[in-house]
This record gives structure tokens, sequence and C-alpha cells, in this order.
């Protein structure tokens, strides 16, 4: 299959807009046990609770995956990873917002829904868009980047930041993509 030659330039642009949304998505996978305490003294959540968030998360991103595949193989990278971000700005939005545990979940499904495509999205673009020898190498840099986003991640401290703010920054963020 002949593919088109992207410019170096173009190549190494869509990489990293891919690789700021895949890292954002570890932040948010994290976030809820970064804020608990304000979580805590806010909605007076208990331990189980706190954890039914982090598991809305994974739900919804668990939740997406086959329907992903064939979304991004019939719509192409473009579209379906700009349609899941937007919803989870939605989820951004309504978690900010949230005033009980229930729209706290709800968001955090949203979230999952929508950061699901930020790793299975780049992967499918670079098969498409990117040349065989240049693919392989977008992927391990990909996996690479998945690997110290993570570690990152774990650095992170919101400690002295409002809750409310840190999802409208994750939402403003998400709005330049």
């Amino acid at each position: 299959m002949n593919k088109p030659v992207l410019a170096k330039s173009k190549a190494i642009t869509i990489f990293l807009v891919f690789a700021l949304g895949y890292f954002i998505s570890t932040l948010l996978r994290a976030i809820t046990a970064t804020i608990s305490p304000e979580l805590v003294s806010e909605f007076n959540l208990t331990s189980g609770e706190l954890g039914l968030l982090g598991g809305g998360y994974f739900l919804g991103f668990a939740s997406v995956q086959i329907p992903l595949g064939y979304l991004l193989d019939s719509k192409g990278p473009r579209k379906i990873v700009s349609y899941f971000l937007s919803l989870s700005i939605i989820g951004l939005i309504l978690f900010s917002l949230a005033q009980n545990l229930t729209m706290l979940l709800i968001s955090r499904i949203l979230i999952g829904v929508g950061v699901g495509a930020c790793l299975m999205g780049p992967l499918t673009a670079y098969r498409i868009w990117f040349q065989d020898e240049t693919q392989q190498r977008a992927n391990s840099w990909m996996l690479n980047f998945i690997f110290i986003s993570s570690k990152l991640n774990d650095a992170f401290n919101f400690k002295n930041i409002n809750w409310c703010w840190c999802w409208c920054m994750f939402d403003g963020t998400f709005n330049c993509l």
C-alpha cells in the first residue's frame, strides 16, 4: 500500500499532540487520589466511594475499547479522537460542577470514555499516516512516553491548588487539542 509521505515537522507535531493527549489521560486517571483529601472534606466521601470514583474512570475506559477499534478503522483517528476528547471535556466540566457523589461518578465515567481513545487513536494514526519505517519508531516512542508520563504523573502534586481549578486547567488544555 502506498502511503503519503508526511513532512518531518508535521509528523513530529502529530506525535507531540497525541503524546500530550495521552499524558493528560494519565493525569486524569490518578487525579482522584491526588485530590482525595479535598473530595473527602467537600463531599464527605468514604474510602469506598473514593475507590468507586477511581473505578468509574476505568469502567468508562474499558467499556469503549471494542467499539473504539471499529470506529477508528471506519471513521479515522482524527475525527474519533476529537469526538472522544469532547466527551472528556464534558466530563471535566461536570466534575468541576458536581454537587454529589452521583454526578462525580457520572463525570468520571464520561472522562474515562473520552480518554479511551488516547492510546489506540495515536497507534492507528501512525499506522495510517506514517511510513512503515517510521511507524514502528513512533509506536515505540509512544510506549516510552506512556511510561515516562505515568512516572511524571506520580510526581505531580496539586495539594496547594483548589481541585476545581485543576479540572478547569485540564478542560482548557483539552480545548487546545
